[in-house]
């Protein structure tokens, strides 16, 4: 069976180690963070590093790069070398930047940053960014053509994006690393209504085989075993479970009941 990560989206404004502690208690197999350089100290740094230790949890994913028109990648460097630190296998980049040409390059540049700790650099689709769908990622992708980038796969954004998940199954293999997994209603937000997507993605998502998207061709599409990270941003998760670790539980009981039906 995959491997199971927990998402920092399933605990938004937890700490690093109050997320490290929440994912062992509910007994993933391994964890991602949400990096904000600016407010990573080093005594954060060794507080997040000894969590990691003292639970035995691999870092599966740092986020998020967020490449927008201009920036110079100062703070994006800073992510991907706090996640070295800290032993991080990938980091999710999204981008804002309509020029696909310019989110290449910074893309490009990213990723010979991360060839140090050989960590890759992933890719995110959805109609909440620029790089809207697969058919775009993958453009980018392959002009890009380095051997650390990555794509990101996330179900409620190929349903959103109307991406086809056929297409998922032709997709290299070692362009997925790893996939992001959670289920979600099968009423698709009015794509012109930025708020009513943005609401749809941090709140209404749903465990695994309780919503309308078609999990299970996805699920088959995407590399035997590879890792997910369960990515389940829900307020009604959020007001059921208040306790981070009973939250946990449940999002991964839910997970594996799902996976171990497959």
């Amino acid at each position: 069976m995959n491997p199971i990560s927990f998402a920092a989206g399933i605990v938004p404004g937890a700490g690093p180690v109050e997320t490290i502690r929440a994912a062992a208690e509910g007994g993933f197999d391994m964890t991602g963070l949400w990096i904000e350089p600016e407010q990573w100290t080093n005594a954060l740094l060794r507080e997040a590093r000894a969590a990691l230790a003292d639970t035995g949890l691999p870092l599966l994913d740092v986020e998020v790069i967020w490449i927008k028109p201009g920036d110079d990648l100062s703070a994006h460097k800073a992510c991907i070398d706090i996640g070295a630190e800290l032993g991080a296998c990938n980091v999710l980049c999204v981008s804002s930047d309509p020029d696909m040409s310019a989110t290449a390059a910074r893309l490009a540049a990213l990723c010979e940053h991360a060839e140090g700790p050989g960590m890759h650099v992933a890719l995110e689709f959805g109609i909440f960014t620029e790089v809207k769908n697969l058919t775009i990622a993958l453009d980018v992708l392959s002009t890009v053509a380095h051997p650390l980038s990555a794509l990101l796969i996330d179900p409620i954004h190929v349903d959103r994006s109307g991406s086809a998940i056929d297409a998922i199954a032709q997709v290299p293999r070692e362009l997925l690393p790893y996939a992001q997994f959670c289920d979600a209603l099968s009423e698709r937000p009015d794509p012109a209504d930025f708020n009513a997507i943005i609401t749809d993605a941090i709140d209404l998502r749903e465990q695994c085989g309780e919503g309308g998207l078609p999990l299970g061709a996805l699920y088959h599409a995407l590399p035997a075993g590879i890792p997910l990270s369960i990515e389940l941003r829900s307020k009604a998760l959020r007001d059921t479970y208040p306790a981070l670790g009973e939250r946990a539980k449940a999002v991964a009981t839910a997970t594996r009941g799902w996976l171990q039906a497959r």
